[in-house]
């Protein structure tokens, strides 16, 4: 494990917390901290998750072998399952991790990538959501498939917007269970992502931009920087959740500014991610949070 930096306090009494500031600091702790991530993730994004959460400041292992995978999630900072390429090994590995992160209190995303119509993932991620990820992470269309509420969309591709998963999300976060056993936080991605957590709400951020579905990986990746946001917000998911989606969507939108198309985005994103400043979080957040719809 690595050394623990300080963890911004949760806002209390009934304001609304200030989030541009608070993911501005959640940032700085995870510079701070340099977490390190345990990635069981697609083979197609590999290479660029790693590169992202260097770019972030944290540190990236790639661990899908069946009785290493297990150990290391114990003595990671946080893990990742992504369902992209759920060949036979990595599956296994999945669980494996997945017990002992639930076991030793290690957080956890799960991104149920493509699940839905295809037999293999869907089983595979509904049988991880019964672990009670620290934060489920995805598409409208995978989130609601996971959750049961629909048959999936087009490939990697949601038929859905971010809104229609709401109430999906929201029971999600809400349903009986014990600690381990119920998703702390849903994080949704599209044109405005939604992030729904008790205690937080349903939050909204605006920032991004539509060049990260040209690229290779640009949803997978977040769910890594999802991943490292929890390794510093402990107790706090939808904290973690909402920072690490404005940290991405913020690097994005300022990458977009100069690029010239997906080919020159792909690198300057990594360049803008990693210089991005407190301030430059604090200028550019498009952050809201509905009022009436805190989650209990």
């Amino acid at each position: 494990m690595h050394t623990a930096a300080p963890v911004p306090a949760a806002p209390t009494g009934g304001a609304e917390p200030d989030w541009a500031d608070r993911t501005a600091t959640l940032l700085e702790a995870v510079r701070g901290r340099a977490p390190l991530v345990h990635c069981i993730t697609n083979t197609v994004v590999q290479n660029v998750t790693a590169n992202v959460l260097l770019a972030l400041g944290a540190s990236a292992a790639m661990v899908d072998v069946v009785t290493e995978a297990g150990p290391f999630a114990r003595v990671a900072d946080a893990l990742l399952v992504n369902t992209g390429t759920p060949h036979a090994e990595p599956r296994a590995a999945a669980e494996e991790a997945v017990a002992a992160a639930v076991d030793v209190g290690t957080p956890w995303v799960l991104d149920p990538v493509a699940v839905g119509s295809l037999p293999v993932r869907t089983a595979l991620a509904r049988r991880l959501l019964a672990a009670g990820p620290t934060v489920l992470r995805g598409n409208a269309s995978e989130v609601l498939a996971v959750l049961g509420a629909s048959a999936g969309g087009h490939g990697v591709d949601s038929t859905v917007g971010a809104d229609d998963a709401r109430d999906a999300a929201v029971a999600a976060v809400t349903a009986p269970g014990g600690p381990g056993r119920r998703v702390a936080a849903v994080a949704v991605s599209g044109p405005v992502d939604l992030v729904v957590a008790p205690g937080t709400g349903t939050v909204r951020v605006a920032n991004g931009t539509e060049l990260l579905t040209r690229i290779t990986g640009g949803g997978c990746a977040l769910g890594a920087v999802v991943a490292a946001f929890t390794a510093v917000s402990p107790g706090d998911a939808g904290a973690a959740a909402v920072a690490a989606t404005a940290v991405h969507t913020i690097a994005a939108e300022l990458a977009a500014r100069t690029s010239g198309g997906p080919g020159t985005f792909q690198p300057l994103f990594l360049d803008r991610l990693a210089s991005l400043t407190p301030e430059d979080v604090v200028r550019e957040a498009r952050i809201t949070v509905e009022p009436s719809a805190v989650v209990a």
